[in-house]
């Protein structure tokens, strides 16, 4: 097979830049990382309004608790001098109604813009995802880049919601209650700061380590979301291999790494909240050893006292609150980064999706001019200055040894990489100038391993062409020759065809590829070992079929059969990266002897077939 492997020696990554164009993954550290807040900021901008109310009604059931001590104070001083409790208890229980509705319609507007950041995250790192340029998706790992779209998502709720929100709440609440304090009595005021100041001395020492381990567990969640992906990809080849208890194995290390880190993680953040309620419970006790020796004194009475301390657990929820938030902070801060990195992948730009081209469209001529690529600049050159024409319609084959850079002639026609110098020209104009969405509509491309989508026939069929009418569908089955098969199909053209086609066979997934192609009408069709799955007579069929169809329209076959390379109107024999002769088969018999030894020895094999 052509793959990147066999050209290169290894997994193909990021192609060198292009004179002509921004090289690929430039913006990989290109500029410095934007921080945390700033990316939080944009995401957030959108549902500010609702954000602002969300904490609005939270600031406004915090407001209302911290009128309950002082209420509490008019009670004990009204149950002093025997007055009227009417009044209190009627402000009372008019406090308490306020805070069991206003705080659950907070809570659910926080909830509901929360959810809402998180679909529009999901959204935006879908889109650029799907966009991703082909050499960036070469060197990610499909299961990581999953976890970032679901799991790094969620903690956005989190960290906006509940984090960003309560951070601001929390310290409002906080330096109101102080405030309320302090007008109560300054004295105890400083004995409730000084025990607090040293308690957040140590939360500070805390939380960057809360950072470091949430930023650990969520790598391994990647990692573990890439090595189950790795694993459910070649699963029947894993089995045939007996190799399930080494996957599993893998997999296993990568979920145990992620629990450690977030143990780890949990670790530090029930040592900052203990240390938290700690402090709190040691404030207690200092304000009543205090405040009770002034209201012997005679400085403050009772009833200042018991609001006081009202206040000092009116201090748990707050400072429990900003504690989580800073924690749910640094826990955010690892998935935005991880989300943040994902976005600067780079990506093809966003363009309208092109149509199809007309029935009756012209068919494409193509030239290669001096094209010299590689996949990454210390991998060794795939191409070195191939230059080739190729007339609007007819067959045209190309041949050579496994690695001599056959496939990767589709790859740069499909813009899925860029050539280190050279042009491609279609219809005369170099197609680095071309819409990429256009570009792509005027091809039909059969992959080697012509992939199918999980869903129905039908979904696969119209995948590049979504408003092809019935009578196209039952005119492209009939020349890739499915007709039979959806006859015999429970559904039909609606019958789902497993992950990856599982319920389809190699030559059925290859023909539906073939038809999904055609049925895009293209004016360039790209066949990369198009029949190599088929049998004798599908084969046959379908190679007459593609004859047929050179016709009319302009038809690059990678091919290893004698009998369907004969069929071509020009063969160019490829070998090491360079175009070594271009011709009939008949000229090239004779004239290459690379040509020669194929056609004698790799080609034989296939030589029954039209027998």
């Amino acid at each position: 097979m052509d793959t990147q492997r066999d050209q290169s020696g290894a997994t193909a990554a990021a192609p060198a830049a292009p004179p002509r164009a921004a090289p690929d993954g430039a913006d990989d550290g290109a500029a410095a990382t934007p921080p945390t807040w700033r990316v939080l900021l944009r995401y957030m901008r959108p549902s500010w309004r609702w954000l602002a109310l969300g904490g609005l009604l939270n600031l406004t059931t915090g407001a209302v608790g911290l009128t309950l001590p002082l209420v509490a104070r008019r009670l004990i001083d009204d149950l002093g001098a025997d007055r009227p409790l009417t009044g209190v208890l009627l402000v009372m229980g008019l406090l308490v109604v306020v805070t069991a509705g206003v705080g659950p319609l907070g809570e659910w507007v926080l909830r509901r813009t929360g959810e809402s950041i998180v679909l529009t995250a999901r959204r935006r790192l879908v889109s650029h995802l799907l966009r991703l340029r082909v050499p960036a998706l070469d060197r990610a790992e499909p299961g990581d880049l999953m976890s970032r779209v679901t799991s790094d998502t969620i903690l956005l709720r989190q960290v906006t919601t509940d984090s960003v929100i309560g951070i601001v709440t929390g310290s409002l609440t906080v330096l109101a209650t102080a405030t309320l304090m302090g007008l109560l009595d300054p004295v105890l005021l400083v004995v409730t700061l000084g025990v607090l100041v040293l308690a957040g001395t140590l939360i500070r020492v805390v939380m960057p380590r809360v950072g470091r381990m949430s930023k650990d567990a969520q790598k391994s969640v990647g990692a573990m979301g890439a090595a189950l992906e790795r694993a459910l990809g070649a699963l029947r080849t894993i089995k045939a291999s007996g190799a399930e208890h080494r996957e599993e194995a893998a997999v296993h290390r990568s979920a145990e790494e992620s629990w450690r880190a977030s143990v780890r993680a949990g670790k530090w953040l029930a040592v900052a909240g203990h240390t938290a309620e700690l402090a709190l419970q040691v404030a207690f006790f200092v304000v009543l050893s205090v405040g009770g020796s002034r209201v012997a004194a005679g400085a403050i009475d009772v009833g200042t006292l018991i609001a006081f301390l009202m206040y000092v657990f009116f201090l748990v929820p707050p400072l429990q609150q900003l504690i989580g938030a800073a924690g749910q902070y640094q826990v955010g801060a690892a998935a935005v980064a991880r989300i943040t990195e994902a976005e600067r992948l780079p990506a093809e730009p966003v363009a309208p999706a092109a149509t199809p081209p007309a029935p009756g469209a012209a068919p494409a001529e193509l030239e290669f001019r001096d094209v010299h690529f590689r996949y990454s600049p210390e991998l060794p050159p795939v191409h070195h200055g191939i230059s080739f024409s190729v007339p609007a319609r007819g067959m045209t084959a190309f041949v050579g040894p496994s690695g001599a850079g056959k496939t990767t002639v589709f790859s740069l026609i499909e813009r899925f990489y860029e050539p280190v110098s050279g042009s491609i020209l279609i219809d005369g104009g170099d197609i680095a100038t071309w819409d990429i969405p256009r570009l792509r509509a005027a091809i039909g491309y059969v992959e080697q391993d012509a992939p199918v989508l999980s869903g129905s026939l039908r979904e696969n069929l119209l995948l590049g062409a979504p408003e092809a009418t019935g009578e196209e569908i039952e005119r492209v089955l009939r020349v890739a020759r499915l007709d039979a098969l959806v006859a015999r199909l429970p559904e039909g053209l609606d019958t789902l065809v497993g992950h990856r086609g599982t319920r389809l066979s190699g030559g059925e997934r290859q023909r539906v590829a073939i038809a999904r192609a055609l049925l895009r009408r293209p004016r360039l069709l790209l066949l990369d070992e198009a029949t190599s799955q088929l049998d004798a007579v599908n084969e046959a069929a379908l190679r007459d079929t593609i004859a047929e169809i050179a016709r009319t329209t302009t038809v690059l076959v990678v091919a290893h059969r004698l009998s369907t390379v004969t069929l071509a109107d020009r063969i160019v024999v490829m070998d090491a990266g360079v175009v070594r002769a271009v011709g009939t088969h008949e000229e090239l018999v004779g004239a290459d002897p690379l040509y020669a030894e194929l056609a004698a020895t790799q080609f034989l094999a296939a030589s029954p077939v039209t027998a």
